[in-house]
């Protein structure tokens, strides 16, 4: 029964920030989000124009949440951020 219960703990202290699975549902596509048309946050234009200096390339502060979301995503892909 010990063994049990200490499984059980284990599974209960996993952190899902460190797991390299952490599930399906944590993914949405930005097109599927509620929210996604919702001016960028604060956190996104900051990260949106660094990358944007970065590659070189127009910095727009008129995305929506999802549209920032796709922006970062191709930033991310052009100067090998984000891997």
């Amino acid at each position: 029964m010990a063994t049990k219960a200490a499984h059980h703990a284990q599974d209960h202290d996993a952190n899902p920030k460190t797991d390299p699975d952490p599930g399906s549902n944590t993914v949405k596509d930005p097109d599927d989000w509620t929210t996604g048309d919702e001016k960028m946050t604060g956190a996104q234009a900051s990260y949106l124009k660094t990358l944007s200096e970065e590659a070189g390339e127009e910095f727009d502060d008129g995305l929506t949440k999802a549209e920032a979301s796709k922006r970062i995503d191709a930033l991310q892909e052009k100067t090998g951020r984000g891997r």
